[in-house]
């Protein structure tokens, strides 16, 4: 009796499970309708401060910053009013998230000055988006 409810039930309440794991998302993603808004100001951001730097290629710094720029995003969405974003979130979130796309990216000679790119990623998205 016990070897036939296994063979009967267990098949169905792994299928239900598995279709409510997959099917119906229990919180939706951090990011907000914004992400593409603050992956450009990272790009663009980025872009002046690796030139100003002189460090990297246009494209290169372009990635890193559109990837800070999501990265600062994601972590805004966390918080529980996103209206109201954390300059020292944003400004850290963005050292983190720009330090480590470099090392990923490969450009780690400039740990540190791909960290301060980062910096200022998420200072220019906090002041140009803080409140709206």
């Amino acid at each position: 009796m016990n070897n036939i409810l296994k063979r009967t039930l267990l098949p169905s309440l792994m299928a239900a499970s598995l279709a409510g794991v997959t099917l119906v998302p229990a919180k939706p993603a951090a990011a907000d309708d914004q992400v593409l808004r603050d992956a450009g100001i990272g790009a663009v951001t980025n872009v002046v401060t690796g030139a100003v730097r002189g460090n990297g290629s246009v494209l290169g710094n372009a990635v890193k910053g559109g990837v800070t720029g999501a990265a600062v995003n994601g972590a805004n969405g966390l918080r529980s009013h996103p209206r109201h974003r954390n300059l020292g979130q944003d400004v850290g979130v963005g050292a983190g998230a720009s330090a480590l796309t470099g090392v990923i990216t490969g450009d780690r000679k400039d740990t540190l000055g791909n960290a301060v790119d980062g910096a200022a990623v998420g200072g220019a998205i906090h002041l140009l988006t803080n409140g709206h």
